[in-house]
């Protein structure tokens, strides 16, 4: 009789985990609504092209649209490694590296606007371990003033994010492609 007991209690033990397990997804449920924080840092980006190390390289080029030698021609994708620092000297602090892809996206050099996806990695400070996520059209050209690029998402305490960064243009080298880039990113987080 006992015997039977354990093998009725087990059975009904198996048949309830194989109908939970059954399901790909769970109930939803209505968030807990923390209050959401506004963060403002400001760094440089340094998209280096020319010399031994760069930390972006053009990983791809097409052959119709312009000169091999030209450092961003419409259609160059790239990949980059670039460093994020305090200041804009070469010097300055490193805090952190953004690393993706951009794309020259446009025919008219007068109108040089680039596509990018890039993930910004804190590696020091209060951020340390996070990042915020950009994917957005970011029109170079408009060097006078500033542009503004989208935050689509972040890692770490940037998780959920959204903003935007202005960008502006501290010094760029047309020949080379080499440029520092001031950013300003307003970030809207839990």
């Amino acid at each position: 009789m006992e015997s039977r007991l354990i093998t009725f209690v087990v059975l009904c033990l198996s048949v309830a985990v194989t109908a939970r397990s059954d399901s790909y997804y769970s109930n939803t449920k209505p968030a807990n609504p923390n209050e959401e924080k506004v963060t403002r840092i400001q760094f440089y980006l340094h998209d280096i092209l020319s010399g031994q190390n760069p930390s972006a390289v053009r990983i791809a080029h097409a052959n119709l649209t312009g000169s091999a030698d030209s450092p961003v021609g419409f259609g160059s994708l790239f990949v980059m490694d670039d460093p994020l620092t305090v200041g804009p000297e070469k010097d300055s602090k490193e805090i952190g590296n953004g690393r993706g892809m951009y794309v020259s996206g446009s025919k008219d050099m007068s109108k040089f606007t680039i596509v990018m996806y890039a993930d910004l990695a804190f590696t020091e400070g209060k951020f340390n371990g996070s990042s915020i996520s950009v994917f957005s059209r970011n029109p170079v050209a408009e060097e006078a003033g500033e542009r503004e690029i989208a935050i689509v998402g972040g890692r770490g305490k940037f998780r959920m994010a959204r903003g935007f960064v202005k960008i502006k243009t501290h010094q760029i080298d047309m020949k080379t492609g080499d440029a520092v880039l001031r950013y300003d990113a307003t970030v809207y987080h839990y």
